[in-house]
C-alpha cells in the first residue's frame, strides 16, 4: 500500500480525532420494517397514492431537466408550481431551489451586501450559518429566541439589518417567538427571514405555515419553504416579494448555477401541495401524537423530553452519558424494531447528546408505548 501523503495524513488524523470522541459519522441504511420516529416525512407524503399517481404519470417526462432553469431546465410545469406556492403561501412570488440548503445558501450570500447586517439565532441551521459565511455582511449571532440578546446585538448593527430564525428549530423542537419578533423587526426597520423547514405543510388551515398561520406574512422579508419535510420530496422555494424573486434569479448563484429541479420531481410536488389542504386529519393526529409522546416519555424515569418540544422530540438522558452512550441506545432501540437516532457533537454542542424522535401522523399510541417501554429499559 502507498505511503498517505501529507494531506491524507491529515485528513486521517482528524478523522481518527472523531473516532476518538465518538462523533464520527458513518452512512447507514435503515432496517425493513422499523417503526419510524426518525424520518422527516410528518404527514407519509413521500408514499401517499395521489402522489405516486402523479410520479407515475410524470415518467414520460425527460429523466432530467437538461439545464438550469436560465437555459434549458426552465418549464411550464416548473413556473406554474411557482404561482402555485404563492398563492399557496399568501406571498408575490416563489423561486425554486434545489434544496433547502442550496435556498438558505442563495438567499443570504446574495441579498445581505457588504456594509449590512445579519442577526441569526444561534441555534439556526447549517446552511443558514453557511449561506452567511458566504455573504459580505457582517453578522453576529444572539442567544436562542432570546429578543433582549438581540436588542444587544442590534446596537451594532449597521445598513439593512436581516434577523434570521427558523419557525420551528430541528434539533430541539421549539419554536421561534414568531409574534414578537415580528413587532420587534416592524418597529425597528429590520427585516425578518424565517426558514420554514420543519413547519411547512404543518402549520396552518391547510399546511401554509407557521409565519400564515399566525398572519405574519407582511411582517416577514422572505420565507425559506423547504419541501423534504412535510412535502415528502426534495427542493425548496424563498418566497416573498416579486422583486426579491426576480433578484435571486439575477444574483443567486446557487440559482444561476445549477441543474434545475428534474420533471418528475416537480410533478410530484404539484400533487403534494394539491394534497395538503386535505391532510386536516393528519395534522391533528400529528399534534394529538406530539403531545402523547411527550407526557409517555416524561413519565419514564432517566428520561427528559422538552416541553416546549413539538413534532421534533429531544430525549435527554442524565448526565450527559455522552455520544457513544447515546449511540449505544439508539441501536437498542433499533435491534427493538423502532428507528431511533443519536444525535451529538458537532450537530449539537457537546454535553447535549441526544435521541431526536420525530411523530408522524401515521405512528399509534401503541407504538409510543413501546418505545418508552424499550428506552425506560436502557
Amino acid at each position: 500500500m502507498p505511503s498517505l501523503s501529507p494531506l491524507h495524513q491529515r485528513l486521517a488524523q482528524q478523522l481518527a480525532q472523531r473516532e476518538t470522541t465518538g462523533t464520527r459519522r458513518r452512512l447507514t441504511q435503515v432496517a425493513a420494517g422499523l417503526v419510524d420516529f426518525s424520518s422527516n416525512d410528518y404527514l407519509g407524503l413521500s408514499c401517499h397514492p395521489a402522489v405516486r399517481t402523479a410520479l407515475q404519470q410524470a415518467t414520460a417526462e425527460p429523466a432530467g431537466s437538461t439545464g438550469s432553469r436560465l437555459l434549458t431546465g426552465n418549464s411550464a410545469a416548473a413556473e406554474s408550481l411557482e404561482t402555485h406556492l404563492a398563492q399557496f403561501h399568501r406571498v408575490e412570488a416563489a423561486l425554486l431551489f434545489n434544496s433547502g440548503y442550496a435556498a438558505n445558501m442563495g438567499f443570504f450570500s446574495a441579498v445581505p451586501r457588504r456594509g449590512d447586517t445579519i442577526l441569526y439565532d444561534e441555534a439556526s441551521h447549517a446552511s443558514v450559518k453557511d449561506g452567511i459565511r458566504s455573504s459580505f455582511a457582517t453578522a453576529w449571532s444572539f442567544r436562542h429566541n432570546d429578543l433582549a440578546d438581540l436588542e444587544r446585538r442590534l446596537a451594532r448593527a449597521t445598513g439593512a439589518v436581516f434577523v434570521a430564525v427558523e419557525a420551528l428549530y430541528s434539533m430541539d423542537g421549539d419554536m421561534a417567538p414568531l409574534p414578537e419578533l415580528a413587532t420587534f423587526c416592524r418597529e425597528r426597520g429590520l427585516y425578518l427571514v424565517v426558514d420554514e423547514a420543519h413547519s411547512n405543510g404543518i402549520y396552518g388551515l391547510c399546511g401554509e405555515g407557521l409565519v400564515a398561520a399566525l398572519g405574519l406574512e407582511v411582517d416577514t422579508f422572505a420565507r425559506i419553504l423547504t419541501f423534504g419535510k412535510a412535502l415528502g420530496s426534495q427542493g425548496a422555494a424563498v418566497a416573498g416579494s416579486a422583486v426579491l424573486r426576480d433578484y435571486l434569479l439575477n444574483f443567486s448563484r446557487p440559482f444561476i448555477y445549477t441543474t434545475a429541479l428534474p420533471p418528475l420531481t416537480v410533478a410530484g410536488l404539484a400533487a403534494a401541495y394539491h394534497v395538503l389542504p386535505d391532510l386536516t386529519l393528519e395534522r391533528e393526529q400529528l399534534f394529538e401524537l406530539s403531545a402523547y409522546l411527550k407526557r409517555t416519555l416524561n413519565a419514564v424515569s432517566g428520561l427528559r423530553v422538552p416541553l416546549e418540544s413539538h413534532i421534533i422530540h429531544p430525549v435527554f438522558f442524565p448526565n450527559n452519558p455522552g455520544p457513544e452512550a447515546v449511540r449505544r441506545i439508539a441501536a437498542a432501540a433499533q435491534q427493538a424494531g423502532f428507528d431511533v437516532r443519536a444525535i451529538v457533537s458537532p450537530t449539537v454542542p457537546v454535553g447535549t447528546e441526544r435521541l431526536r424522535l420525530i411523530v408522524h401522523s401515521y405512528n399509534t399510541k401503541e407504538e409510543v408505548n413501546g418505545l418508552a417501554a424499550v428506552l425506560g429499559r436502557q
